[in-house]
C-alpha cells in the first residue's frame, strides 16, 4: 500500500483531502507559484479538524530557489513559528550554480528537528539529479518530493525508478507533478514509490476534488508482492510509520518487511 500526500492551498482543501482519505497534507499558500509560506495561524486552524500529519511549506517568496541572507534568516524564523505544532517541514535552497545549498539546507535541517524534513522539487532544477540525491542526503533530509526532472511524474517515471533504487531506503523518494487519478497507478508500478504527491485537482479542473483524492487512494489501497507478506493490519501500521517519518529513512536496514516494521514500531515507541 503506497501513501498519498496531497498539497493544499487553503485550510478547506486541507480539511477536504483529510476527509478524502490523504494519508498527509502539505500546507503551503500560492498555488499560481507553486507554493510558498502559509500563514502561521493557518496550523492550528487546520488541526482542529485534521488527524493526520500535516507538513508545512517553507518558501519566503515566488521564483527561484537562491535566497538571500535576510530571506534565509526568515525561513529559520518561519520553521520556529511553526514548529510547536508542524509534524514536518518542506523547503529547498540551490546554491548560485543551481546546485543543492547543502550547508544551508543542513542548518534548516537542524533547526527543524526532530520534525522531519522533505526537499521540494528545487530538487528537479539542478543539472545533475543523482549528484543532487546525494547531496540532499548530506543535509538530513528524509525526502525528495521530485518529477524525475521531467514536466511531470509521468514523464519522469524512468529516472524516478533509478532515483527509487538508489535511495534503498536511505530516505523517501516522492514522485509528483501532474498526478491524477488517470495516472496514478502507472507511476507507482513503472517507479516502485512507496508515497506519491499530488495537488488533487482534477484536469481542467481549478481546485481540489474530493472524488479525485478518494479514487487515488482507492487505486494505492493495492499491496506490493513484499507486503502480502505482512500479516493482516500490519500494512496500514508500516504506512503510518512511514508517513509520519518517525525516523529517517536512512535508519532503515532490512528489506524484509516483518523486521522493518518491527523495528519502526520499536523506534515510534521509544520517542513517545
Amino acid at each position: 500500500m503506497a501513501l498519498l500526500e496531497v498539497c493544499c492551498f487553503t485550510p478547506e482543501s486541507a480539511v477536504l483531502a483529510y476527509e478524502a482519505g490523504a494519508d498527509r497534507i502539505e500546507l503551503c499558500i500560492n498555488r499560481e507559484a507553486g507554493g510558498t509560506t502559509p500563514p502561521v495561524e493557518w496550523l492550528a486552524e487546520i488541526q482542529r479538524h485534521v488527524r493526520i500529519p500535516v507538513f508545512v511549506m517553507i518558501r519566503p517568496r515566488a521564483g527561484d530557489f537562491t535566497y538571500s541572507s535576510v530571506e534565509f534568516d526568515q525561513m529559520k524564523r518561519d520553521i520556529n513559528a511553526f514548529k510547536p505544532r508542524a509534524d514536518g517541514f518542506v523547503f529547498g535552497i540551490l546554491d548560485g550554480q543551481a546546485k543543492v545549498d547543502v550547508a544551508r539546507m543542513a542548518e534548516l535541517v537542524q533547526t527543524a528537528a526532530p520534525l522531519p524534513c522533505t526537499f521540494h522539487k528545487a530538487f528537479d532544477e539542478t543539472p545533475d539529479l543523482l549528484e543532487a540525491f546525494e547531496d540532499v542526503l548530506a543535509t538530513g533530509c528524509s525526502a525528495i518530493l521530485t518529477s524525475g526532472g521531467a514536466a511531470s511524474a509521468l514523464a519522469g517515471v524512468d529516472t524516478l525508478g533509478e532515483l527509487v533504487r538508489k535511495s534503498q531506503r536511505r530516505l523517501t523518494i516522492m514522485p509528483g507533478g501532474s498526478v491524477r487519478a488517470s495516472n496514478i497507478s502507472r507511476i507507482r508500478k513503472l517507479t516502485g514509490a512507496g508515497m506519491i504527491h499530488t495537488s488533487g485537482v482534477p484536469e481542467g479542473a481549478t481546485g481540489p476534488s474530493a472524488s479525485e483524492v478518494r479514487q487515488m487512494k482507492t487505486m494505492l489501497r493495492e499491496k506490493t508482492a513484499q507486503e502480502r507478506l505482512l500479516p493482516r493490519g500490519a500494512v496500514t501500521k508500516l504506512a503510518w510509520l512511514r508517513a509520519t517519518h518517525v525516523v529517517p529513512k536512512k535508519q532503515y536496514h532490512s528489506s524484509d518487511p516483518l523486521d522493518e516494521l518491527w523495528r519502526l514500531q520499536s523506534m515510534h515507541m521509544s520517542s513517545r
